[in-house]
C-alpha cells in the first residue's frame, strides 16, 4: 500500500547540480583547485557539502581542518543562493507529478543532502513549498547518503505530522514509502531504509541507476497506478 513519497531535491526536483558545482569551484579557486564536471558527477554528487570538502581535502591535500571546512561550506552556500535566485529551475514534469500526488492525498517529503536554506529558497520561488509536509536537510543528519539515516528520520517526521496529512491508520512503514532519486548514493540509502525506489535519469543514465525498481526520464510519466504497484 502506497502511503508516502519521499523526494531527493537536487537533480530530482530542481536542475541545480551544475550550480552546486560552480559554487564549489568558486570557493575552491582560492586553493587553486577545480572539480571537473566528470569528477563531480562520478565522485561528489549525492554527498553533503561537508563530505564534498573533506573528499577534496583528502585528494588534493590542502590543509582543511574542521573550522576551515565549516567556513568553506558557508561561503559555498552564499554563492549557491545567489546562483539559485537567478538560474535555479524546476525540472520539467515535477509540478504535474506533485499535483497528481496531492490530488490523490499522498503525503510528500524531501530528504536531501542540501542545506535547508537552499531547499526553501527554490521551493518558495517556484511556489512548490505547499506540497511538502516534511523536509529533512543536511543539517539534521550526521551521516549522509548512502547511509539510510536521512530517510529513516524523514519517515519518523512524517509519522509525527499533525498537519492536514496526519494519519489515523497507524504509522507509515518503510515498505509503504517510495523514494525518488537521481543517484546511486540515494538509491542505496533508500534500499537500506527498506523503502521502494524510483530513479530519474536527470544526472545519470539508466545503466548507472539499475538498482532502482523503476527508472523514468520524467516524473510525469508515472501514474498513481505505477506507484501503487510498487508498494503492492
Amino acid at each position: 500500500m502506497l502511503r508516502a513519497v519521499i523526494f531527493d531535491f537536487d537533480g530530482v526536483i530542481t536542475d541545480s547540480e551544475i550550480l552546486h558545482l560552480r559554487a564549489f569551484n568558486r570557493v575552491l579557486a582560492q586553493y587553486g583547485i577545480e572539480i571537473t564536471t566528470k569528477d563531480y558527477y562520478k565522485e561528489y554528487l549525492g554527498l553533503m557539502d561537508v563530505d564534498c570538502f573533506k573528499l577534496v581535502a583528502e585528494r588534493n591535500r590542502p590543509k582543511l581542518d574542521s573550522p576551515k571546512i565549516e567556513n568553506l561550506v558557508k561561503q559555498k552556500n552564499l554563492i549557491f543562493e545567489q546562483l539559485a535566485k537567478t538560474e535555479g529551475q524546476i525540472i520539467e514534469g515535477v509540478s504535474e507529478f506533485l499535483e497528481m500526488l496531492k490530488q490523490s492525498h499522498i503525503p510528500m517529503a524531501i530528504c536531501s543532502g542540501a542545506l535547508r536554506a537552499e531547499i526553501e529558497l527554490i521551493l518558495e520561488q517556484a511556489h512548490l513549498r505547499r506540497f511538502f509536509e516534511v523536509i529533512v536537510s543536511a543539517e539534521e543528519v550526521k551521516r549522509g547518503k548512502p547511509h539510510p539515516e536521512g530517510f529513516l528520520l524523514t519517515l519518523q517526521k512524517l509519522n509525527q505530522s499533525t498537519g492536514p496529512g496526519a494519519r489515523d491508520t497507524g504509522p507509515v512503514l518503510p515498505e509503504q514509502c517510495i523514494v525518488i532519486e537521481d543517484s546511486h548514493w540515494g538509491l542505496k540509502a533508500a534500499k537500506k531504509a527498506g523503502m521502494h525506489t524510483i530513479a530519474v535519469t536527470n544526472s545519470y543514465d539508466a545503466q548507472q541507476l539499475s538498482q532502482a525498481e523503476k527508472i523514468v526520464v520524467r516524473l510525469d510519466e508515472l501514474s498513481i497506478g505505477d506507484l501503487q504497484q510498487l508498494c503492492a
